[in-house]
Parts: C-alpha cells; structure tokens; sequence
C-alpha cells in the first residue's frame, strides 16, 4: 500500500508530516530524520502495549541509547493530573533533558497527555504521535491541541504544541474493537458537513467498507480527515476562528461526557450523538433544510453510533454547555452548519437550545 504524507506547514516556519499507510510501525523510514536524543520515553497504555509496544521500542533502539516506557491505564478517566504526574515523575526519575523524545503509542487520550507532558517538561521537550485508534488518527493526533480533563470540564488544562510528526499506521486499526471503530467514524463523518459535501457522499455510499475494515477504504478515509484539519490548522493553529469548526457536535458531546462521567460513553459516540442535535439546532435556526436532521440521523444510525442524548435534564445541559471552551461571557456558541460543506461558530436561542434536547432524549 502506497503511503501518503499529508504536510502540515504552519505560519512560522514549523511544519511536520502525518504519515498514513499500512505497516508503518516496521518501516524504518517512519522513524528517521525526527530529534534525536539519548533517551526517549514511550507513553503507552495496558490495551496498546501487548500489541505493539515491542515493535515500536524495537524501532526506536536504533536512534536512541535508552528507551523507557510508561504504561497507563487505559480509558478516559485516566486522562488525568495523576497519569500526567506519572508520565513527568518517569521523566524527572531518568533524568530526562531537553532533547528527550517522548513518543504517544496509543489513542486520543495518550496523545493529548504526552503532548501536554512534552509541552510542559522544561518548557518543551519534542514528542512523535503514533496513534492507534481511527478517532486518533483523524482527529486528536493531528493539529497540536494537548490536554487533560478536569471533573468539571473536559479538556480545560491543556496546551497547543505540535508534534515532530504522525505515525499512523491503518494496520493498528486491525486489533480496534468495533466500539471504537464505530466512534472513530463519528470524527470522519464530522469533516464532511463542516468542509466537504463530496466527502460526505463518498462516506456514505462507503460506510460499509469503512466498517468492514477495508484498507482502500479506510485509507481515503484517514487522508481526507488529515488534509481537511492540516488545511484548517495552517490557518488558525490556537482556535481563535476558523478552528472551532472542527469542533462540530462536540458542544453537546463534552456535555455528554462531562455530565454522564467520563468513560461511560466514548468521545466519539457522545460527538456523534451531539452532531445529531447540532444538526437539528442548525434547521431550527433557519440555517439547514429539515431534511439534513433526517440524512445525519441515518448515517449515524448505520454506523452504530447513538441517537438519542441520555436525558441529564435541559439544565445540566446548559450548565455544562456554559463552561464549555468555545462559549463567552456566559454565552454558549455552537458549530452549526450554514450550508452543506460550510460551517460556522454562532449563538443559539435558549428556547430553541431546549427544543433540540427535548426532541433527542436529553430532558
């Protein structure tokens, strides 16, 4: 299988390459011309390391003297203060410098806390995302953003720092469970609405290659997701405009998360269900034909992805939707979508906030 490098070249001159294709982990062009230092520290977690840790350290033994390993636990409740000590008491314990590479060797919630931990080691250590999950590899490994979670807030503690580069090797996705399959999807049918009409048809009139694993498939699927947020990154990296379209769906789907606790449902899934209810709330502000409401809920639905918001009541919602990152001075700010392909940052009525949670189960 060919490999593609989709380049992200941001403003200032930095830039780095995601690469995609099959049997990357093996291939030693994956791991040259990136820092090299003495020592690198693979952050990992308990579900990733029997898979693929070996052959990832295996790798890295060429251009490193010493590499250590951190094993997390794995889920997104331990996305956390106490795994982020971890990784920083591996580093202080080897006596790691500022050339030390860390590597990310799992899903969305190892690479946002190595990045972070790269980004705050002696004010910046270099870090390599090696994702292993679809979500990963279309979304969180790519474009910078590192974070945490708070109980109160998903992401809120975190740091933009990007990448020495993107390692995304489809044939991890082999060993995913369908669970996670399912909810990586949601993130590749989230590009479609916000920035590719024609994107959008092709995953539906594929869906079924996607979720049969096919390589071909699922390929396209990577590379389109990549160059679509590598497109929107070179123009607005820190999320002062354009950036927050990426976030489509993911208003409702942080209050999912943070308002169930985090872990009951996967990120994905609660951005499924929240593209669902975003989309609604762009027909009821008169933006989307009300057909859209239909075409979203059918696609989800062939995906395995849920439909109906768990019912945490119209003010929990707003509650947690207040604190979210993108909203201001009180004011919540949803992604919605203006035109198939086009989507833009706006505020929304409470009423008709209301009216969408009340029709898809949340009240």
């Amino acid at each position: 299988m060919t490999v593609h490098n989709v380049p992200i070249a941001l403003p200032d001159g930095r830039a780095y390459d995601i690469r995609i294709g099959a049997q990357l982990l093996l291939d030693p062009a994956s791991w040259t011309s990136l820092p090299r230092a003495a020592l690198a520290l693979v952050v990992t977690n308990d579900r990733v390391a029997p898979l693929y840790l070996e052959r990832v350290r295996a790798a890295l033994r060429v251009h490193h003297a010493q590499v250590e390993v951190v094993v997390l636990p794995d889920g997104e409740e331990h996305k956390s203060w106490t795994s982020l000590q971890t990784v920083i008491d591996a580093l202080l314990e080897r006596q790691a410098d500022r050339k030390t590479v860390l590597y990310a060797l799992g899903g969305g919630v190892i690479g946002d806390l190595t990045g972070f931990a790269a980004s705050i080691y002696m004010r910046g250590v270099p870090f390599v995302q090696v994702p292993t999950t679809l979500l990963a590899q279309v979304d969180s490994s790519v474009g910078g953003k590192t974070a945490i979670n708070h109980p109160l807030g998903k992401n809120m503690i975190g740091t933009f720092y990007q990448p020495a580069r993107v390692i995304a090797d489809l044939d991890s996705l082999d060993t995913l469970p369908d669970r996670e399959l399912r909810a990586g999807l949601a993130e590749v049918i989230k590009y479609g609405p916000i920035a590719d009409a024609e994107f959008l048809t092709w995953i539906e009139a594929n869906l079924d290659a996607l979720l049969a694993r096919d390589k071909a498939a699922l390929a396209h699927a990577v590379r389109r997701s990549c160059e679509i947020k590598a497109w929107v990154v070179q123009q607005d990296e820190r999320e002062s405009g354009l950036r927050a379209i990426l976030n489509f769906g993911h208003t409702f789907g942080h209050a999912i998360e943070t308002g169930l606790g985090y872990g009951a449902w996967l990120h994905g899934e609660a951005v499924g269900c929240g593209m669902l209810l975003a989309s609604d709330l762009s027909v009821r502000t008169g933006r989307m034909p009300a057909d859209f409401v239909g075409r979203m809920r059918g696609l989800l639905e062939r995906t395995g992805l849920p439909v109906v918001a768990p019912a945490l009541g119209v003010e929990r919602y707003m509650s947690l939707m207040r604190g979210d990152k993108k909203s201001e001075a009180g004011e919540i700010r949803f992604v919605l979508i203006e035109a198939l392909g086009r989507a833009g940052t706006h505020a929304a009525p409470d009423d008709l906030v209301a009216q969408v949670l009340e029709t898809h189960g949340g009240a």
